[in-house]
C-alpha cells in the first residue's frame, strides 16, 4: 500500500515537472498537427546555454539556442515555394538553418532580431498526404535553427511572437503553446483570388520593382548552361554599374561566360577545395571562379560583338539598365554562363538554382531580391527564324523590390532658391551623411547656413568662407561650429524663375561632384499641385507620366547632352577649387489647369526628386519672400556657365 502511494507521488510529480519545466510532451505536438486540415507549423526551443563574455547586465548577456521549425502540409493542395515568417523578439542573431534560406536574400549569420521569412531549400514544395500515403518525407519538412540571444536566461524559454505561413491565400490566426513549443494551423482563405489551380504544375510569374530570370538552357548530368536576365520594371528605377551576386548552395563553380563577369576570376578555390579533388583531369585554369558568392559585373560596349564573350542580346552596356519609362530597349541586361555540380547533383535532372540574390549599382535605388520560385519555362523566338518558340528546360524567377530606410543617407539633394530671394536655402547638413574624419570641427545637426547663389558652383567644403560672408552681409546669425557639409555626389537645384499671371517657370541646375561621369541620366520631379499645369521644358526632352504618377514629371537630357560629366579640377588646381559637371534647363507651367496655385507660397517647389532613380534630400523650407534685391539669381547662375559653353566654340 506504501509502496502504491509512492509511485503516485512519483507520477504526479512527474506531471508537475512536465508542466511546469516547460517540456511539452510529444504526443501533444502529435495531435495537434493531426487536428489541423491546413498547413501546419511549429516552433520548438530545445535548448540552449550561455555564451561569454559573462556581464553584469542580463539584458545583454549572449546566450545559444537551439529551435526546430517544422512545416507540415495536411491540406488539400501541394505546398509550392513555402514561406514561413518567425517573429524573433529577442535580439537573435541566426547563425545557421537546415533547409531553410532566408527570404530575403541575407547570408547567413544575420540579424533576424526584427523577425525574419525562411524559404524552403533544397526542399521548396511540400505535397499533400493524399498523393503520398502519408509519407511524412515528403509533406514535412524540419528546419533546425542554431544562433544568439539576448535577455532570457534559462529556465525561461526563448519563444517567438508568433509564427506564421508568409504564402498568399492562407489565413493564420496567431500561434499558442505552452512550454518550450508554439504552433498555429494555417488553413486556405475563402475570400483569396488566384490564377493558381489545383493540380498546376509551377506558380505564376510575380510583379517587382526588378525581376531576375534564371533560366536553365541545356544541361548534361556534370554542368548545365543557364542564361540570367534583369528586367526593369519601375517607371523611375535605375541601375547603373549594375553588380550581381548570390550563394552556391551545392559547392556549384563558373567555367565560363557570355555576356558578363565576374568580379574577381581566381580558380584557387577549386584546385584547393573539393571540386579538384573529384574532377582530377579538369584544367581549371580557365575556371573563371570558384567563389561561393561570386560578383557578376557587366561588360564594356566594346565586347558586344566579341565572338567569345559577347553577341547575347542587351549585355555589354557598362551595367546601365534604364527605366522602361525612359527606353524600354535598355530596360534589360542578360548573360549567359556555364555552370558545373558536384556530387551527389551529377544528373542532368538535378538542377539547384543559386540562393541569396542581390543586385546594387552607383548612386541607384537599394533592391531587396526574394528567393528564385520555379515557374513555368521560359519561351523565346527561334533564332534561326522558323515560326516556332524555344523552351528553357527548367525557369525561376526572382523578384526584387526597390527598399527605402527613411533613416538612411541620401545619394543625392536638392537645394531651393527663387526670383525674389537672393539667399539659397541649400542641401541639408549631411544629407547624404557625415563621417567623423571631416579635416575641420563642424556640426552633423546644425542647420545650414543661407548660401548666396555662387556657393552653389564650390565644392560644400570649399563653402564656410562665402556662407560666413554672406551671414555677414545679410546679418544672419554664424553658428558655433559649423554645419558640415552635405556630402551628396549630386546636387540639383530647383529655381522658381518667374510667376506671372497665366503661368509660371522655374530652372533646374544638376552639377556632379563625384568622380564618376553619368550618361543617360534622368531626373524625376513630383509636383502635387503643378503637375497639371506641366507645358514644356527647353534644353532636357521631358514628358508627365501616366496613371498614379501623373503629377510626376521625367526629364533628360535632348540627343547630345545626356552626359553628366564628372568633376574636374579648377582652372588653377593649387588654388582654384574643382569645378562640378553641370547641366542646367527652364521649365514652364501654365496656371490654367491649376486655378488657385500659389508658387512662391510653396507649390511651384517639387514635394519628392529623384536622381536616376534615388530619391534625393529635400530642404524642409521654403524661400522667404520676406525680400529681394536687384541682383537676380538667374543671372548669378546662369552667366558661369554660358560662359563655359562659349568657351568650347
Amino acid at each position: 500500500m506504501a509502496r502504491h502511494f509512492w509511485v503516485r507521488c512519483l507520477v504526479f510529480k512527474v506531471a508537475v515537472f512536465i508542466i511546469f519545466s516547460g517540456l511539452t510532451p510529444s504526443v501533444s505536438l502529435a495531435q495537434s498537427s493531426d487536428s489541423c486540415n491546413g498547413i501546419f507549423l511549429s516552433y520548438v526551443y530545445n535548448g540552449g546555454r550561455q555564451l561569454p563574455p559573462n556581464v553584469s547586465d542580463s539584458a545583454k548577456q549572449p546566450h545559444r539556442f537551439e529551435s526546430t521549425l517544422t512545416v507540415v502540409n495536411n491540406g488539400l493542395d501541394e505546398l509550392q515555394s513555402w514561406k514561413v515568417f518567425v517573429g524573433f523578439q529577442h535580439d537573435e542573431y541566426l547563425v545557421s538553418a537546415s533547409n531553410a534560406v532566408i527570404a530575403a536574400g541575407d547570408t547567413l549569420p544575420a540579424d533576424v532580431r526584427n523577425g525574419t521569412i525562411l524559404s524552403g531549400f533544397p526542399v521548396t514544395d511540400l505535397k499533400t498526404a493524399a498523393e503520398t500515403a502519408g509519407d511524412l518525407t515528403q509533406m514535412q519538412v524540419q528546419i533546425n535553427l542554431v544562433g544568439t540571444q539576448y535577455g532570457v536566461e534559462p529556465p525561461a524559454v526563448p519563444l517567438p511572437s508568433n509564427i506564421t505561413l508568409a504564402n498568399d491565400g492562407f489565413v493564420c490566426p496567431k500561434s499558442t503553446g505552452q512550454g518550450n513549443e508554439t504552433h498555429v494551423c494555417c488553413t486556405k482563405d475563402p475570400n483569396f483570388k488566384t490564377s493558381i489551380t489545383t493540380g498546376q504544375e509551377f506558380l505564376p510569374r510575380q510583379s517587382g520593382d526588378l525581376t531576375i530570370m534564371y533560366d536553365v538552357t541545356s544541361t548534361s548530368d556534370s554542368d548545365y548552361w543557364a542564361e540570367v536576365t534583369i528586367s526593369n520594371h519601375n517607371p523611375l528605377g535605375r541601375l547603373d554599374n549594375w553588380r550581381l551576386s548570390w550563394d552556391w548552395m551545392r559547392q556549384e563553380f563558373i567555367n565560363a561566360m557570355k555576356g558578363a563577369y565576374p568580379s574577381v576570376v581566381d580558380p584557387s578555390e577549386c584546385i584547393f577545395g573539393g571540386q579538384g579533388g573529384h574532377y582530377k583531369e579538369f584544367d581549371f585554369s580557365k575556371v573563371l571562379s570558384c567563389e561561393k558568392s561570386p560578383t557578376i559585373i557587366d561588360l564594356p560596349p566594346t565586347m558586344f560583338n566579341d565572338s567569345n564573350l559577347g553577341k547575347i542580346p542587351f549585355c555589354c552596356r557598362n551595367g546601365t539598365i534604364l527605366p522602361p519609362s525612359m527606353d524600354p530597349s535598355k530596360s534589360s541586361s542578360r548573360f549567359q554562363m556555364q555552370v558545373y555540380k558536384m556530387p551527389p547533383d551529377l544528373n542532368r535532372s538535378v538542377l539547384n538554382p543559386p540562393q541569396n540574390w542581390k543586385i546594387s549599382g552607383t548612386l541607384n535605388p537599394d533592391y531587396k531580391c526574394g528567393p528564385p520560385i520555379r515557374v513555368s519555362p521560359s519561351e523565346k523566338p527561334d533564332p534561326s527564324g522558323l515560326p516556332s518558340n524555344i523552351s528553357a528546360i527548367a525557369s525561376w524567377q526572382v523578384v526584387c523590390n526597390i527598399t527605402r530606410d527613411n533613416g538612411a543617407a541620401r545619394k543625392c539633394c536638392v537645394s531651393f532658391s527663387g526670383y525674389y530671394n537672393e539667399s539659397v536655402i541649400p542641401c541639408k547638413t549631411c544629407a547624404c551623411g557625415c563621417t567623423g574624419d571631416t579635416g575641420r570641427t563642424c556640426s552633423a545637426s546644425t542647420p545650414a547656413m543661407l548660401l548666396p547663389a555662387n556657393a552653389l558652383l564650390v565644392p560644400f567644403e570649399n563653402r564656410s568662407e562665402l556662407a560666413v560672408s554672406w551671414a555677414d552681409t545679410n546679418h544672419f546669425t554664424v553658428p558655433n561650429p559649423m554645419p558640415c557639409g552635405d556630402n551628396c555626389g549630386v546636387t540639383i537645384n530647383w529655381h522658381v524663375l518667374t510667376d506671372y499671371t497665366k503661368g509660371w517657370t522655374a530652372r533646374i541646375s544638376l552639377f556632379n561632384w563625384d568622380e564618376t561621369a553619368f550618361a543617360d541620366w534622368f531626373v524625376a520631379v513630383e509636383m502635387n499641385k503643378a503637375g497639371p499645369g506641366f507645358e514644356k521644358m527647353y534644353s532636357f526632352n521631358a514628358s508627365a507620366l501616366e496613371g498614379v504618377m501623373s503629377n510626376t514629371i521625367m526629364m533628360q537630357g535632348a540627343s547630345g547632352n545626356n552626359y553628366l560629366l564628372a568633376e574636374t579640377d579648377g582652372h588653377n588646381p593649387e588654388k582654384d577649387p574643382r569645378v562640378p559637371g553641370k547641366q542646367q534647363s527652364v521649365i514652364s507651367f501654365t496656371k490654367k489647369n491649376t486655378p488657385g496655385i500659389n508658387v512662391v507660397g510653396g507649390d511651384g517647389f517639387p514635394t519628392k526628386v529623384f536622381f536616376n532613380g534615388e530619391e534625393c534630400s529635400l530642404p524642409s523650407v521654403f524661400p522667404s519672400s520676406g525680400f529681394k534685391k536687384e541682383v537676380s539669381l538667374f543671372l548669378t547662375l546662369s552667366v558661369p556657365l554660358l560662359f563655359i559653353i562659349l568657351m568650347k566654340f
